[in-house]
This record gives structure tokens, C-alpha cells and sequence, in this order.
């Protein structure tokens, strides 16, 4: 078995600083870009809708992007397709940043942004396996995680004092930057490496896309997986509510940056718990259990909680929702390397189009039922409906063991 990896000797591996700090500096432009397109779009048209569709748009292209696009990272080099995947995305982040932009443009160039985020996504969860091994590995990912949620902890907590500060236009324009920082970062910090997988022509996208579905769909404990991962589409509603929400409990662009950074605060400590303090065996079974419990504190919306409460309930759904990076590790080596960028793809852009179907659901039915309380705890129930036997699904097929 191997010993237990600790923080400070996965940081003393230069390419994963590089990837680290590629991420800590992207992830916090995202989100201050995130709460600058929300309250861009709700000044436009005061409706609680526009917002949650909009913020959708940040998600829903993956269900394009990642099975089409995933595959670059087992085709082409893996650092490669990171840069320019980044270069992409600042040029198209920096059009947003246009004063008076129209809602349709806006809305057309988010959805190729999105589109761009695809293959850089896998290609980066496909190179970590080759930078880190055995329990360095699993660290690894929880230190992206953690990361990851720092991030959107810092950027929406600060997002609305940073917008109201400087206004929606430069928040997107440091968003564009931050890329372009990744870009260097990943170009000058991650060692080359060739393909992983073939390259030749006749490797056409539609059979690279039925080689990863066959590898998913052939293994149980992948597909259960999966199903878990992909729970996180009602999980995130209220992310895509929180503007509407915080006017409704009387709050403004500050109140929604809070609501926003509540349930990433909740993954990190549950990242850090289930990751330091969890042995590993038993954060295979608690999957399933931690699955259940990131939607079980959204019900409780129904009561239309204030500020403290509806945060500490975001913070509660968030700890329990770490079970993700479990889940992920675990994927990730079930899957033979030369199928990780594909099989990647296919699995995190389901992971993401659900998040945007999410939205769009909480959207539309925010419209319907007039108080974005009640949607959020609706839909809680019906992703408990759902996720009762993903739950039980995993239990069956899980590793007594971990991978």
C-alpha cells in the first residue's frame, strides 16, 4: 500500500505548482466573471429568469464540447491543448468585456467559451496521473478540489464588492487576463509530453466517442460513478438563484456574493475532512451516503431561511458534496490512460450539461412559482427522488479497496 502523501511533498513537484497556481488565479477571475454576468443581466432586464438562463450558458456547452472536443487530449499533446485551450478563452472573455455588449452576443460568445473550456478540462485531468502517483495522486486531486473551492470561495465572496467596485465590464476584463496568465503559467510549468493516443486520421471523433462510451458503459462501478457525479445538477441550483434570492430576503449584490461562496466554504472543509481525517477505504463507502446528504439541506429552502441560516445550510450541502473528488479519483483510475481525456469528457461534460440543465430548470421554474425559496427546495426533492438508487447502485458495485 502506499504511505500517505502529505501536501508539502506534492507541492515540491514543480509541474503540479504550475498546474496549482494555473488554477488558484483562473478559477478566482471565473467566478468574479460569474457574479459580474449575473448582475449584468438582472440590471438589463429585472427578471429573476435571465440571470439563472445566463449563468446556465456557463455550464450547458459542455454537453457539445466535452464528447467532441474531450478527445483533443489523447490526441494532441496534453500541455499543448491547456495553452491554447487558455489563449482561446481570453480573446473571447475579452469581447465580453465590451461595454454594451447586446444579451444575444453576449449570450453566443459564453456558450464558445464554454466550448473552450472542454478540452483544457480533460487535458488536465488526464496529465495529473502522469505527474503524480499512488496517494500523491489522490492528494493531488483533493488539492485542485480545495483549490478549486478556495477560489469560488474568495471570487464570490468577493465578486460583489469587487462588481460594485469597479463594475461588470472590468470584472469580466480581469477574467480574460487570469486565463492568459494560466496559459503562460501551464506553457513554462508543465513538462511536454507526447499523445497518449492515436493519432492518425482514422481515428475519427465519432469512433473516439463510442471507444469512451463503451469504456464507461461496459464497467458497472463507472457507470455508477457517474450517476453519482451527475447528481450535482440539482445540487447547484442555487448558485444559479442566488442574485433573485438575496433580493428576495431583502440582500443585494453583496448578500448573493455570500449565498454564492457559502457552499464552496462547505467543500473545502469537506475536501479537507474527507482527506486528511477519512481513511481511504472508508471514503469509498460514504460515497453514496455523501451523495444523498449534498441535496437532503436544500429542501429546507422551503422555509425561506435568512442570510445565516440559508448560507449554513449551502455549507452543509457543500461537505457533503466533497464525496466528488472521491468519485473522481476513482474514475479516473478505472480508466486506462489512453481513454482518460475521452472518457473524461464524456463523464465531465455530462457532469457540467446536468449543472446547466439544472439551472435552466431552476430558471424556468423560478418563473412559474415566483420565489426562488420554493424552487430551490422543489427541485431538492426531486434530486432525492433520484439519487436514492444512484445511491444503491454504488453500494452493490464498490471497491472494497481503494484503486
Amino acid at each position: 500500500m502506499d504511505s500517505k502523501a502529505t501536501f508539502r511533498q506534492i507541492l515540491a513537484v514543480g509541474e503540479l505548482r504550475a498546474i496549482w497556481f494555473a488554477e488558484l488565479q483562473s478559477i478566482l477571475g471565473d467566478q468574479v466573471a460569474r457574479v459580474a454576468l449575473s448582475v449584468l443581466v438582472f440590471q438589463r432586464t429585472g427578471s429573476a429568469t435571465w440571470p439563472a438562463l445566463t449563468y446556465a450558458l456557463t455550464y450547458l456547452p459542455d454537453l457539445i464540447g466535452g464528447p467532441l472536443l474531450g478527445g483533443l487530449a489523447d490526441r494532441y499533446p496534453r500541455r499543448a491543448v491547456m495553452v491554447c485551450s487558455d489563449v482561446v478563452r481570453a480573446l473571447l472573455v475579452a469581447v465580453l468585456a465590451v461595454p454594451g455588449i447586446p444579451l444575444p452576443v453576449l449570450a453566443a460568445v459564453l456558450v464558445v467559451v464554454q466550448l473552450a473550456n472542454a478540452p483544457f478540462t480533460a487535458a488536465q485531468a488526464a496529465v495529473l496521473p502522469s505527474v503524480l502517483s499512488g496517494d500523491s495522486y489522490v492528494l493531488g486531486q483533493s488539492l485542485l478540489k480545495i483549490t478549486n473551492q478556495i477560489g469560488q470561495l474568495a471570487g464570490f465572496a468577493l465578486g460583489g464588492v469587487v462588481i460594485a467596485a469597479i463594475g461588470p465590464g472590468r470584472g469580466l476584463a480581469l477574467d480574460a487576463v487570469t486565463f492568459a496568465v494560466s496559459a503562460i503559467v501551464v506553457r513554462l510549468g508543465v513538462r511536454a509530453r507526447p499523445a497518449s493516443g492515436a493519432s492518425g486520421p482514422a481515428t475519427s471523433t465519432l469512433r473516439r466517442l463510442s471507444a469512451g462510451a463503451r469504456t464507461i458503459w461496459r464497467d458497472r462501478r463507472l457507470r455508477a460513478l457517474v450517476g453519482l457525479a451527475w447528481l450535482a445538477g440539482f445540487v447547484i441550483v442555487p448558485e444559479g438563484l442566488a442574485v433573485p434570492y438575496a433580493a428576495e430576503i431583502g440582500g443585494g449584490a453583496v448578500t448573493a456574493g455570500l449565498l454564492l461562496a457559502a457552499h464552496p466554504a462547505g467543500i473545502v472543509l469537506g475536501v479537507f475532512v474527507l482527506g486528511r481525517l477519512v481513511r481511504p477505504e472508508l471514503r469509498l463507502r460514504l460515497v453514496g451516503a455523501l451523495a444523498l446528504g449534498a441535496i437532503v439541506p436544500l429542501a429546507a429552502f422551503w422555509f425561506r431561511p435568512s442570510l445565516p441560516y440559508a448560507a449554513g445550510l449551502l455549507v452543509l450541502s457543500g461537505m457533503c458534496a466533497a464525496y466528488q473528488v472521491t468519485a473522481s479519483t476513482t474514475f479516473m483510475r478505472l480508466v486506462p490512460d489512453t481513454e482518460r481525456g475521452q472518457a473524461f469528457g464524456l463523464a465531465g461534460s455530462g457532469l457540467i450539461a446536468v449543472q446547466g440543465i439544472g439551472l435552466i430548470a431552476g430558471g424556468l421554474l423560478v418563473g412559474v412559482l415566483g420565489s426562488p425559496a420554493t424552487t430551490v427546495s422543489v427541485i431538492a426533492l426531486a434530486g432525492l427522488v433520484v439519487a436514492v438508487p444512484a445511491t444503491r447502485a454504488w453500494r452493490h458495485v464498490a471497491p472494497p479497496h481503494p484503486l
